[in-house]
């Protein structure tokens, strides 16, 4: 087969510069660590002047004694045509070559000409090391710090040319403008270099289900299409307001992800000899929220969220974003505290540092292992994101010998905020976010965590706050009341804080509540619902809580694109073959909180579980509470389980194995998992509630000064107390010299009765409290009005024509001039 291309050689001269230059990095720096900062610069694939430069960080092969001719590169090329965002698996040939590698203590480098480079039309050449193993078996190195891997983790990488990438992204323009006083992106000087302002208000968004296409060109569609509406003057669809109005989106992890061996295979080797080999591929599709990787490969964007598998989608999606008339800031979920216990087939064990709680517990202390990690980050924010989240910042633990004691590495965490990126010819440092709640998970870190520790090592950086993390649960009655000891913190000193109550854990942890039990823990609370499914879309999307976090405390408010639209949500993933069965188990109250019958009854929707027999909602109900109540009863054995199950009235019949418990579990998460895209539920969309959402962002952005904490003098937030059937948040705050010059008054019914309120009775109460500031009676004006307030009778009024009675999660802002 001849793929028409260049035939790869080694370039002598060059690989000889790359051992030069590997020599005297060493022979320059006083530590390995230092060192190796700079050599995981040139690891993987890098094509410079018409040549491609490859290293290896190979420690394994060293120590197990693997000659240094055993190891080489190999080389794929592929057919010039072959489709690489194809998701149906069909057969290609590539062309072969093996090209030796030098070693240089424990890396391998080598310099190759004649190798294809993929761009945005054409697959690059694949490549990977090989070498034999003592047992005369061949053996392969993936590269963890790849750019591409377009079929995945596990199958061979892609050399990409990201020169020319980056010189034809189009928002180059926008890097530009960082550093100076260009309006569309501000940036605060920081060592040097300018680092990116915090955003305003911020939006989650998980790429796999937030559109119909479940990609990153699907999500940039929908930016391009609100930016071509709001530069002609034209209206937004009532569903293109959950996407609107912010300046900051945080993109769920789009790294590439572990595979499902049972169920996953997107590179098979059908036959192979010296030229060629025939192989089976297909882009990778995996039913994941973004959290379960190898973190090989993690520099790489996940295949399975680019439809057209390259690597320019995700370069497309942001300079969609930055292209809006007000541009969006992008956040990347970087989830470096841990890897999927298959990362371990991927990675050197000087990786690891064992068994964790979510798989393998990486090694920080390990200097190169240490370096590359930081380099992984570095690349991957070099696709252009303004912002780094670091997702369970309390995991990156190491262990101390002399304690025998793990410890907080905050040295690393510190490494991870100095990296610094370089876009479109500009250097910079992001806007970084922390996601910590140590001492969680210890018993008591609810109350212990105070969420600033990283605030308080690093004052640009934020956190996310208690509120938003990850155990809360606005669903149940007394949530606003029993919390108000955390949402008063975010008025002392949130201004570093992310905020908000809905996010992609929050939402889960909702429809993980048990709705039928209250032993330990308040009931659900009446006042947001008819049903379930309405009161948990309430719970996290309801006017009190999107006015007190957007139109009133400091911060900046974060919501979940799934919770704007009201949508289904919950823990979805087909990759994990051990606690499958277990993870749906954990879902079973799903059915309560999610799903109505007329959902099921939909013939789009669970048409898995419907073709293995269930015939109605409150079947399937049944048998998920069952599933979990044996997974508790069994210690997750599945064939115990499976007995048990086999015994009850249940349509998988009564001879069950613990594969049909397996297949079961697939078939759930795959149905869930498209319940919950976002493309089913744009015309379920209220204009009316939507629009007032959006108009609370935009309250926010007209008043920029509100990120900043309360004025302790000057400012006032509190309960009304006693709360007499309702939790009534009100408070009083003051613009600064450079603001707007008003004042605002906010109050909401967060949970309870209709309260009435108006700025004199708010004035009254808050002349009881002798540490409040006096708060003016008159000059007040309506700026924001929720929908659901509600004026009083025309004798009341007389009195008092600003009084208004709240419904339960109604909201109302007064402003008034100096």
């Amino acid at each position: 087969m001849s793929t028409n291309s260049p035939i790869p050689t080694l370039h002598a001269d060059r690989t000889d510069d790359l051992t030069s230059w590997h020599e005297s990095v060493v022979e320059s720096n006083d530590d390995d660590f230092s060192a190796a900062k700079t050599l995981t610069t040139k690891l993987g694939a890098h094509r410079r002047d018409g040549v491609v430069e490859f290293g290896f960080w190979t420690p394994d092969l060293v120590e197990a004694g693997v000659p240094e001719a055993a190891v080489e590169l190999e080389l794929l090329t592929p057919p010039a045509d072959l489709d690489p965002g194809e998701t149906d698996h069909r057969r290609a040939t590539f062309d072969r070559h093996r090209i030796p590698m030098r070693r240089v203590g424990e890396y391998h480098w080598t310099a190759v000409e004649g190798v294809r480079a993929g761009t945005r039309d054409t697959l690059g050449a694949l490549y990977r090391l090989v070498y034999e193993g003592d047992d005369g078996e061949e053996r392969t190195v993936q590269d963890p710090v790849a750019y591409s891997v377009p079929f995945g983790a596990f199958a061979p990488a892609e050399v990409y040319d990201l020169d020319r990438l980056d010189e034809t992204r189009a928002d180059r323009d926008y890097f530009a403008a960082l550093g100076t006083d260009d309006e569309r992106v501000a940036t605060t000087e920081d060592g040097g270099l300018p680092r990116i302002d915090p955003a305003t208000s911020m939006l989650e968004i998980h790429p796999g289900t937030a559109t119909a296409r479940g990609s990153l060109a699907g999500l940039a569609e929908v930016y391009q299409g609100i930016a071509a509406k709001q530069r002609g003057g034209d209206d937004l669809a009532p569903w293109e307001h959950a996407f609107a109005g912010y300046d900051g989106i945080q993109l769920m992890p789009v790294e590439p992800l572990t595979e499902n061996e049972e169920e996953h295979d997107f590179w098979s080797v059908a036959d192979d000899s010296a030229a060629e080999v025939t192989v089976e591929v297909a882009r990778p599709e995996m039913i994941n929220w973004g959290y379960d990787l190898v973190v090989s490969a993690f520099s790489a964007p996940n295949p399975a969220i680019l439809e057209t598998g390259r690597p320019d989608e995700l370069v497309d999606f942001i300079a969609a974003c930055h292209d809006l008339p007000r541009p969006i800031k992008v956040v990347f979920d970087i989830a470096l505290g841990h890897a999927d216990n298959r990362g371990a087939e991927l990675l050197s064990d000087r990786y690891v540092l064992g068994p964790g709680m979510y798989g393998k517990h990486l090694d920080y202390t390990e200097p190169t292992a240490r370096a590359v990690f930081l380099e992984m980050q570095r690349r991957k924010m070099d696709f252009g994101a303004d912002g780094i989240r670091v997702d369970g910042a309390q995991d990156f633990t190491s262990y101390d010998p002399e304690t025998g004691e793990m410890y907080h590495d905050d040295d690393f965490l510190a490494e991870m905020d100095r990296v610094t990126q370089e876009v479109a010819g500009t250097e910079y440092r992001p806007w970084i976010i922390y996601e910590d709640g140590r001492p969680w998970p210890r018993e008591d870190w609810e109350l212990a965590s105070s969420y600033r520790a990283l605030i308080e090592q690093h004052p640009h950086s934020f956190q996310w706050s208690p509120i938003t993390f990850a155990h809360n649960t606005p669903a149940l009655l007394t949530f606003w009341a029993t919390k108000w000891w955390r949402v008063r913190e975010v008025g002392e000193f949130g201004g570093n804080w992310l905020t908000g109550v809905a996010n992609h854990d929050t939402v889960r942890r909702g429809t993980q509540i048990d709705p039928t039990v209250e032993f330990n823990q308040s009931p659900v609370n009446p006042y947001l619902g008819d049903d379930y499914p309405e009161t948990l879309d309430e719970a996290y999307d309801n006017a009190a809580s999107s006015m007190l976090f957007h139109c009133f405390l400091p911060g900046v408010p974060m919501d979940f694109v799934h919770a704007n639209m009201r949508a289904p949500w919950g823990f979805v993933r087909d990759t994990d073959p051990t606690w499958n069965v277990k993870v749906v188990s954990d879902e079973s109250k799903f059915c309560y909180w999610q799903v109505r019958d007329e959902d099921f009854e939909d013939d789009r929707f669970f048409r898995r579980v419907k073709g293995l027999g269930f015939d109605s909602r409150e079947e399937l109900l049944t048998f998920m509470n069952a599933l979990s109540s044996a997974v508790g009863a069994t210690d997750y054995d599945l064939n115990v389980m499976a007995a048990m199950l086999s015994a009850m009235d249940q349509p998988l019949g009564d001879d069950l194995s613990a594969a049909d418990l397996e297949a079961y579990g697939y078939a759930w998460m795959r149905d869930v998992h498209e319940f919950a895209n976002l493309g089913h539920w744009r015309d379920e969309q209220d204009d009316e509630r939507t629009a007032f959402r959006l108009e609370t962002r935009k309250f926010r952005h007209d008043r920029p000064w509100l990120i900043s904490d309360l004025d302790a003098d000057d400012d006032y937030f509190t309960y009304r107390h006693p709360t007499d059937g309702s939790v009534l948040y009100y408070g009083f705050r003051t613009a600064p010299d450079e603001g707007d010059g008003g004042q605002l008054l906010f109050a909401a019914n967060m949970e309870g009765v209709p309260v009435e309120v108006s700025p004199a009775t708010l004035a009254a109460d808050a002349a009881e409290d002798e540490n409040a500031p006096a708060i003016p009676t008159d000059g007040w004006e309506p700026a924001l009005v929720a929908p659901g307030v509600e004026e009083l009778d025309d004798s009341t009024a007389s009195t008092d024509p600003l009084a208004v009675a709240l419904t339960n999660g109604a909201a109302v802002i007064w402003r008034r001039n100096l």
